[in-house]
C-alpha cells in the first residue's frame, strides 16, 4: 500500500524534477530570446501606431485612389459607384461593349451627333438637359454655323430692356438648352404625376450607367403572368419595381439620320445613350487624350556629369 506523502517530499520531488528536465533549458532559452528582442518589437510597434505613420499612410492611400480615378474613372476590381442602386430591386443590365469603355477609347462623335438628334427629335419634349449650352455642342457634334443656327430657331426671355421691361431674343451659343416645362409642377401636371428627370447626369446617377440607360430604353415587353400593371404605367424588367410611367418611345424609323444610317430601336437607344453619356462626362476625351501626353518629360534636358578624378 502506498503510504501518504508529506508537503515537504513533495516540494523537493517537484525541485529535483525541475532539475533533471530536458525541457528546462529550451524554455529558459525560449525565454531569454523573447526577452531581448522586446525593445525591437516594442519600437516597431510604436512606429506602426504613431499618428504620424497613420496620417502618412492615410493620405498616400488617398492621394492613389484620387490619382488613379482621374485618369482611368473607375477603380479595379470594384464596380463603378453611382449615386443610386437601381438594380438593386431591378434586372440587372447586360455590360455592352461600348466603343469609348476602354481606357484609351474615346467617344464616337458621328455617334453623339446622331444621339443630339434622337435626344431633340424624341426625348426633348419631356426631359431637360440643364446643364448643356449650345456651345458644348461645338467641335464635339456640330460646327460653330451650325449650333448658332439651331440656337437662333428658339426664342429666350432677357432683359430688362431700357424701359425695364423683359423681352424675346433669339438664341446664342451661350444660352442653355431650354426645358420642355416652366417648373416641376407643369411637369408632373402634364405626366399624369410623374417628374421626368434631367438628363444631364443621368448616365452618372443611375447605377449600371449606360448599360441601364440602354437596356431600360429597349427593355419594354408585355407584364408576365401574375404581375399587375395598374392603368397608366408601363411594364419594363430593368426598372425596380417593374412599373414606369415612360411609355416605350423608340420605334424603328422613329427618325431620318442625315448620314443615312438606318433608324432602328437598337441603333437609336446606342446613339441617345452615347450622346447623354458625353453629356455627363464632357471631358472624357480630353481626359483620355492627355493621358500619355509626354510634353513635361520632352522638355526636360537630362545631363550626366562624370565623377572627376581627383589626383593623388
Amino acid at each position: 500500500m502506498l503510504q501518504r506523502l508529506t508537503a515537504g517530499a513533495f516540494k523537493k520531488a517537484a525541485s529535483g524534477a525541475a532539475r533533471s528536465s530536458p525541457f528546462t533549458a529550451s524554455r529558459t532559452a525560449s525565454v531569454r530570446f523573447a526577452s531581448s528582442n522586446a525593445s525591437s518589437s516594442s519600437a516597431f510597434e510604436s512606429f506602426l501606431n504613431s499618428r504620424a505613420t497613420l496620417a502618412s499612410a492615410t493620405l498616400l492611400t488617398a492621394g492613389s485612389i484620387a490619382w488613379y480615378t482621374s485618369m482611368y474613372g473607375t477603380l479595379p476590381f470594384i464596380g463603378e459607384v453611382h449615386a443610386g442602386h437601381l438594380s438593386d430591386e431591378g434586372l440587372h443590365p447586360v455590360a455592352y461593349p461600348w466603343s469609348h469603355k476602354g481606357p484609351l477609347d474615346t467617344f464616337d462623335h458621328a455617334s453623339i451627333r446622331r444621339g443630339y438628334q434622337v435626344y431633340r427629335e424624341v426625348c426633348a419634349a419631356c426631359h431637360s438637359l440643364d446643364r448643356i449650352a449650345w456651345r458644348n455642342l461645338v467641335g464635339v457634334s456640330h460646327t460653330a454655323d451650325e449650333a448658332r443656327a439651331m440656337a437662333e430657331e428658339l426664342e429666350y426671355t432677357d432683359g430688362p430692356n431700357d424701359q425695364g421691361e423683359m423681352f424675346q431674343r433669339p438664341g446664342k451659343l451661350s444660352d442653355y438648352m431650354p426645358a420642355p416645362y416652366p417648373n416641376e409642377e407643369a411637369a408632373r401636371a402634364s405626366n399624369a404625376g410623374a417628374y421626368p428627370p434631367d438628363l444631364s447626369l443621368i448616365v452618372k446617377a443611375r447605377h449600371g450607367g449606360a448599360d441601364y440607360i440602354f437596356s431600360l430604353l429597349t427593355g419594354y415587353i408585355d407584364a408576365p403572368a401574375g404581375v399587375e400593371i395598374r392603368e397608366g404605367m408601363n411594364y419594363n424588367p430593368f426598372f425596380p419595381g417593374g412599373a414606369i410611367s415612360m411609355a416605350r418611345v423608340l420605334f424603328d424609323g422613329l427618325v431620318e439620320y442625315d448620314d443615312g444610317t438606318p433608324a432602328t430601336t437598337s441603333q437609336m437607344a446606342k446613339d441617345v445613350v452615347t450622346f447623354l453619356n458625353w453629356a455627363a462626362e464632357p471631358e472624357h476625351d480630353e481626359r483620355k487624350n492627355t493621358r500619355f501626353k509626354w510634353n513635361a518629360i520632352k522638355n526636360r534636358k537630362i545631363v550626366y556629369n562624370p565623377p572627376t578624378t581627383k589626383g593623388h
